[in-house]
C-alpha cells in the first residue's frame, strides 16, 4: 500500500513535469504544437457542448487506428441509444486532426492530460453514464476517478501482454486502476488468462472489433472511376502505406518486373518531395493522383496516390497487396483492410506484436519477406500464378469472416448497463 502511494505520487509529479516540457518542445515540433494547443480550449468546448441534463456516453481512443477499431461499436451505440450524446476523445493529434469533424460523435475533443485535477473537472462537465476505452490507454487518474464516482467503464478490443507493468511484482499501483473496469472485452485467450492471473475475472474473449469494421467495407460501394480507367483488364498490385524502406524493394521490382502489370502506390507520407522521389526512381510511366485530370490513365503503369482517405476502396481493385511499415521500424500498417477482400498480402519482416499479422503469417495468408531477393521471388510467384493467388487469398477471406461478431457481443452487454 505504501509502495503504491509512492508510485502514484511519482506518476503525478511526472505528468506535471511532462506537461511543462511538452510546452517547450511544442515550439519546435508541429505535431507537439497540435498536441498542446489542441488541449487549451477543451474544457470550454465541453462546457459549451454538454449540458447538465444531457445523457452522455464517452468513448476514448488513443489515435486514428483505435478510433477505426472502435467505430463499429460507436456507430451501433449511436443507433441504439439516440437519446444519448456521444463524446469521443483522442490522445494523439494524428487521430484528432483527421477525425475532429467525424459524424461518429456529437462532441469530439482531445483528452486533457491525466492529472487528478483534469480528471475531476472533465468528469464534472461530461458526467458520462458509460465510459468505453478502446484497446488500451490506461490513465490512472481518469480510471480511479471513474471508479470513485461509480461510472460504468468498459474496455473494448483490449489486448494484454505479460511484459506490461500490470503483471509485474512492482505493478500493484497500476493494477489498482484496472479495477475501474466493469468488464473487459479482450481479443484473445492470452489476455484473458493474464487478467485472471491478477484476480480479474470479469473478462470476455470477444475478439477484435476491427474485423467488424473491415467486414462493413465489403458492403459499401467501393467504385472509383479513375481506378477503373487505370486498371482496365490488367493485374493490379496495390502497395499501401509505404515508407522509404518498403519503396527501396518495391521500386526496383517494378522497374525490372513483368510487363502488363499495373501498380498503385499509396505512400504513408505524401509530402511533395517524397512522392517526387518515388516518381523519379521509377522508369515506368507514372501518374500522380493530383495530376490525373484530363489524362488517359489507361496508358500509365504506375499510379501514385498523393492523397489520403481512399486506400480502403483502392484495395478492392487489388489482385495482391503489399502493406508497408514492416521493413523498417515505423510499425506495420493495417493488413486487415486488404485481407478482407480475399487477396494475398505481403509485408516486411517486422510484424511482431501485430496479432492478426502473426496469425495470418503462420496460416500462409500473409507472406513476410526480409530481403530484396525474397521480395522479388514472392511477388513473381504471386503475379505468375492465379492459382496461388486464389489459395493464399482464400485464407485471408476465411480468417476475416471467422473473426467477426465482437460488436454484437459488446452491444448486448452495453444494453444491460443503460
Amino acid at each position: 500500500m505504501y509502495f503504491s502511494a509512492i508510485m502514484n505520487f511519482v506518476y503525478n509529479i511526472l505528468v506535471h513535469i511532462t506537461s511543462f516540457f511538452l510546452r517547450i518542445a511544442a515550439l519546435f515540433s508541429n505535431k507537439l504544437s497540435l498536441f498542446v494547443k489542441g488541449r487549451k480550449n477543451v474544457f470550454a468546448q465541453l462546457q459549451k457542448s454538454i449540458g447538465a441534463s444531457d445523457r452522455v456516453i464517452w468513448f476514448h481512443t488513443a489515435s486514428l487506428g483505435e478510433f477505426e477499431q472502435g467505430l463499429p461499436v460507436i456507430e451501433q451505440v449511436r443507433e441504439s441509444f439516440p437519446q444519448h450524446k456521444i463524446l469521443v476523445t483522442f490522445f494523439s493529434p494524428s487521430g484528432y486532426e483527421v477525425k475532429k469533424n467525424s459524424k461518429a460523435g456529437d462532441v469530439i475533443t482531445y483528452l486533457p492530460l491525466d492529472t487528478r485535477k483534469n480528471a475531476a473537472r472533465f468528469l464534472d462537465i461530461v458526467h458520462p453514464e458509460l465510459a468505453v476505452f478502446i484497446k488500451y490507454e490506461f490513465w490512472p487518474n481518469y480510471l480511479n476517478t471513474l471508479q470513485k464516482r461509480n461510472i460504468k467503464t468498459l474496455l473494448v478490443s483490449g489486448i494484454f501482454r505479460k511484459e506490461q507493468a500490470f503483471f509485474k511484482p512492482y505493478g500493484s499501483w497500476m493494477r489498482r486502476s484496472l479495477k475501474a473496469f466493469e468488464h473487459f472485452f479482450v481479443q484473445d485467450d492470452n489476455s484473458k488468462n493474464l487478467l485472471n492471473s491478477i484476480g480479474l475475472t470479469n473478462v470476455s474473449v470477444s475478439g477484435d472489433t476491427r474485423f467488424d469494421r473491415v467486414g462493413e467495407i465489403l458492403e459499401r460501394n467501393n467504385t472509383l472511376d479513375f481506378v477503373d480507367d487505370f486498371k482496365g483488364n490488367h493485374l493490379c498490385v496495390v502497395c499501401g502505406s509505404t515508407w522509404p524502406e518498403d519503396e527501396a524493394l518495391l521500386i526496383p521490382f517494378i522497374n525490372e518486373g513483368p510487363e502488363q502489370v499495373k501498380y498503385i502506390i499509396a505512400p504513408h507520407n505524401i509530402k511533395a518531395n517524397l512522392t517526387k522521389d518515388i516518381v523519379d526512381n521509377l522508369n515506368k510511366s507514372v501518374v500522380l493522383f493530383s495530376e490525373k485530370e484530363g489524362k488517359d490513365l489507361s496508358k500509365y503503369d504506375v499510379f501514385v496516390l498523393d492523397t489520403i482517405g481512399i486506400l480502403t476502396k483502392v484495395y478492392s481493385y487489388a489482385d495482391l497487396a503489399y502493406v508497408g511499415g514492416g521493413m523498417g521500424t515505423k510499425g506495420l500498417h493495417n493488413t486487415l483492410e486488404p485481407a478482407t477482400f480475399g487477396i494475398p498480402v505481403v509485408i516486411g519482416q517486422n510484424y511482431k506484436g501485430f496479432k492478426e499479422a502473426e496469425e495470418l503469417v503462420s496460416m500462409g495468408g500473409i507472406l513476410s519477406i526480409r530481403t530484396r531477393g525474397g521480395f522479388n521471388d514472392t511477388f513473381s510467384n504471386l503475379i505468375e500464378s492465379p492459382e496461388n493467388r486464389k489459395t493464399v487469398g482464400l485464407i485471408n477471406e476465411n480468417y476475416t469472416k471467422k473473426n467477426r461478431g465482437a460488436t454484437v457481443q459488446i452491444l448486448s452487454h452495453i444494453r444491460t448497463l443503460l
